[in-house]
């Protein structure tokens, strides 16, 4: 177990009479809760976790930080996968406590505290039909996803999580307080829409809202991984006449037997944000491609957001390879299914491939740091397990599994499916030209590398 040395007493009682949150302590009760994180894989043991109830606690807290020259770490909801929102001996800035949502109905907008989580963005905007594009899984906070672009169902339709922000909030390395938009400090915005964590503590959001729902029409097909070939013909050519309603995932996993000598699976994932009748008229042709099963069927969108937040629950140990592909050739269709049969035991390992397209590549290139717009398809190798000792295990897996289709892999990566570190693995995410730029930034918001608990820039 990592040995946490005390913080000076003096220091800590200062910041305490001027803080109006929650400051734990190693010695005090619901340390360990307060530490954890997502991922069970970043078991650290932070000397201060500040669970920060306004602005002040943040600026507060970076002051203490910076006058005990202690490693920072940010916390918005806890979901990053390398586990970078956590650290041993350090603090963690916990922006829990600062989770309100605030929807302007009339203008489309929603304002949004750093602590707050997607399931609560999206019901607070719900209550008008509107949305706000973010991810899949509903206890994910919504500064982390935003701050590294966000994908998920609505891209296509709507775009990425960031090109629907408007501005954002923000204390500086520096304790100062910053807005950022398209009309003020335009650089930072361009930098924190993609490679955000690196600049400073996001304290509130601004997004556009857009109609959506109430229903929605979602399901899986189910299929066996002998078809895997046919399934993902079937799954190419639904992308290529998708209309952007359409949010399309194709899959290889681990269910358990669904027929005869059959131990894993393929699936085609789909939501359609239109209307139940016109998503009924479009998806007839591909439900009669005869899959073992068919889920399909109107729902409501908030019901679809925790649809896998408890196969997503906190306390698992999870480890992914992510890359964009520009086509899906049968050759790496070939290549991933025959990574599924050779999983490990003892854990959960699938592929997911999601089309890209539509409204994401709307947005220049070069208009945000997100890299990848250009790409047809995104892929993540995803293990997920329980056990300690069958951690190498799984984590060869990712590697082996997206090793395999190397080949057929382009430039660049979506930040938030990163989960090794340093600066090849970064510098490779965002391309030489947006990562020079993004230092540049760097050096002039962050000099001394304060925020460097990230897929990190250096100055």
């Amino acid at each position: 177990m990592q040995v946490v040395e005390p913080l000076e007493r003096a220091a800590v009682s200062a910041l305490r009479s001027r803080f109006a949150g929650h400051l734990i302590e190693p010695v005090d009760a619901g340390y360990d809760q307060a530490r954890l994180v997502w991922n069970a894989l970043a078991d650290k043991r932070p000397a201060l976790v500040a669970r920060c109830a306004r602005i002040e606690d943040v600026i507060a807290v970076l002051d203490f930080a910076r006058e005990q020259e202690l490693l920072v770490a940010v916390r918005g909801g806890g979901h990053s996968i390398p586990g970078l929102s956590t650290c041993d001996g350090g603090v963690v800035i916990d922006l829990s406590p600062m989770s309100r949502v605030t929807v302007d109905a009339q203008h489309r907008t929603v304002r949004v505290e750093g602590g707050a989580l997607l399931r609560q963005l999206d019901a607070a905007a719900q209550e008008f039909a509107l949305a706000c594009p973010v991810g899949v899984v509903g206890h994910t906070g919504v500064g982390g996803l935003t701050l590294g672009g966000g994908i998920g169902r609505l891209q296509r339709k709507y775009g990425l999580t960031i090109d629907n922000l408007l501005a954002c909030d923000l204390v500086g390395a520096d304790g100062q307080r910053i807005h950022a938009s398209a009309d003020e400090n335009q650089d930072l915005f361009w930098g924190l829409r993609g490679a955000g964590a690196n600049f400073g503590v996001v304290t509130s959001f601004e997004f556009r809202l857009s109609p959506v729902g109430p229903a929605v029409t979602r399901g899986v097909l189910t299929y066996p991984l002998s078809r895997a070939a046919e399934v993902a013909s079937i799954y190419r050519e639904l992308a290529e006449e998708a209309p952007r309603e359409l949010f399309l995932a194709l899959g290889f996993g681990q269910p358990g037997p669904l027929a005869p000598g059959e131990n894993h699976a393929c699936f085609i994932g789909v939501m359609h944000c239109g209307s139940v009748a016109e998503a009924e008229r479009y998806l007839r042709a591909v439900r009669a491609t005869r899959p073992l099963s068919d889920t399909i069927q109107p729902m409501p969108y908030l019901t679809t957001q925790v649809a896998a937040d408890e196969e997503s629950a906190w306390g698992k140990r999870v480890y992914m390879k992510a890359a964009y592909l520009p086509a899906l050739p049968e050759e790496a269709v070939l290549a991933m299914a025959e990574q599924i049969t050779a999983s490990p035991a003892g854990g959960d390992c699938s592929v997911s491939i999601w089309a890209m397209g539509g409204a994401i590549g709307d947005v220049p290139a070069d208009a945000t740091a997100f890299s990848g717009r250009e790409a047809a398809f995104w892929v993540e190798m995803e293990a997920v397990w329980g056990d300690a000792t069958l951690d190498e295990a799984h984590r060869a897996w990712s590697r082996a599994a997206i090793s395999a289709i190397q080949p057929f892999i382009v430039a660049g990566n979506y930040v938030n499916a990163v989960a090794d570190s340093g600066e090849e693995v970064v510098r490779a995410t965002y391309g030489p030209a947006k990562y020079e730029r993004l230092r540049a930034l760097k050096r002039r918001y962050d000099p001394d590398n304060v925020f460097r608990l990230n897929q990190n820039i250096a100055p």
